[in-house]
């Protein structure tokens, strides 16, 4: 039932796929948990070292027979000037005393190496690799595909989606508004664009010839007969799997998506210097007032990883980085597969019932 173009070439059952979340909601339970229900599981990456995304690749085949999908972070190139960065380190002093952690701490790594990264997926011979942030380089890209791994990009424009399937990618994941996290957009153009998914996914479909998969607000099989009416090959889900029992998801991250309506949601930069949609905090609301200039990502998440770190330590969600989607009220707390047959059924049910409209009509 609902076998696409897509499905087929990933080899997957339903055309359901699981957002790739990186900082730790993306165990490898969970991604085990999807694609054993027949949907795509996929490791959330890009801020693993490179070992760790190969010890998690391998605990989640010794979990699933079944095709995943790793995910990295196309590196970017801030620009950011020293005293800058000085500054945003030095007025984070005031949250950190909040905290009770160390003030003016060296500021840490910026990024993992993505050619280290990538050359782990490769070796390690996993089914899909998905990337959000930009193109990768041509010879990662050709080496992917000379192993017979699927690639799949992110697009918040047209444009954007016309790029990846230029660089070669097999799929595109069009990211509207609504989705939670961070906004994949990678052209300078492009940066401000908030499309919603309704409108974004027709117009990326009409203009390449590779599937697409809808993303952004979507959260159950309402959501997916509307991608598949709208031309989309199959659909991504994030917030539908944040608060289920296999989410590393912190504690406090489930209860506000759980207890949050759907206007609890903002995009900010603050977090990371780079636009991301999550439930309002109390950091979020006081680092409005702040005059300087924000960090490049991943400058930025680098400065308030460890006002982060010691917010979910002490469970305090007014510090830690909430991200969820437009869609949040709909979340539910089942295991994965759950939610996987959930959706199945619920979209196979409305396509009937269609179907019994059409011939009443």
């Amino acid at each position: 039932m609902m076998k696409t173009e897509l499905t087929r070439r990933l080899k997957i059952e339903y055309p359901v796929l699981q957002a790739p979340m990186a900082g730790g909601p993306t165990t490898p339970d969970l991604v085990a948990a999807v694609s054993n229900a027949g949907g795509l599981g996929s490791l959330g990456a890009g801020y693993l070292t490179p070992e760790q995304i190969r010890n998690a690749i391998r605990e989640i085949k010794g979990k699933t027979d079944r095709p995943f999908a790793v995910n990295l972070f196309v590196p970017e190139q801030p620009s950011t000037p020293d005293h800058t960065i000085a500054e945003m380190n030095g007025y984070l002093n005031k949250y950190r005393l909040d905290m009770g952690i160390a003030l003016n701490p060296s500021i840490p790594k910026f990024a993992e190496s993505f050619d280290e990264q990538a050359q782990v997926v490769l070796e390690e011979n996993v089914s899909v690799f998905s990337f959000t942030f930009g193109i990768p380089p041509k010879n990662i890209i050709q080496s992917m595909n000379q192993k017979g791994i699927v690639i799949v990009g992110t697009a918040t424009t047209v444009v954007e989606a016309i790029a990846l399937e230029a660089a070669g990618v097999d799929a595109v994941v069009a990211q509207g508004s609504e989705a939670g996290g961070h906004r994949g957009s990678f052209l300078a153009s492009s940066a401000d664009t908030m499309i919603g998914t309704m409108a974004l996914v027709p117009q990326i479909v009409d203009h390449v010839s590779v599937p697409v998969i809808a993303s952004g607000g979507i959260m159950d099989g309402r959501g997916l007969v509307a991608s598949l009416a709208l031309g989309a090959s199959a659909i991504q889900m994030g917030t539908a799997f944040l608060a289920s029992m296999e989410s590393g998801a912190h504690k406090a991250h489930k209860q506000k998506i759980l207890s949050s309506n759907e206007d609890a949601t903002q995009v900010t930069t603050i977090y990371s210097g780079k636009a991301a949609r999550g439930i309002l905090t109390g950091f979020m609301k006081d680092m409005s007032n702040y005059e300087g200039t924000i960090p490049d990502y991943p400058i930025q998440n680098a400065l308030t990883r460890d006002i982060r770190q010691a917010a979910s330590h002490v469970s305090n969600p007014e510090y830690m980085s909430l991200w969820a989607g437009q869609g949040l009220r709909l979340a539910q707390d089942h295991a994965a597969a759950e939610i996987v047959k959930q959706t199945v059924e619920q979209a196979e049910l409305l396509i009937k019932s269609i179907g019994h409209l059409g011939e009443r009509s």
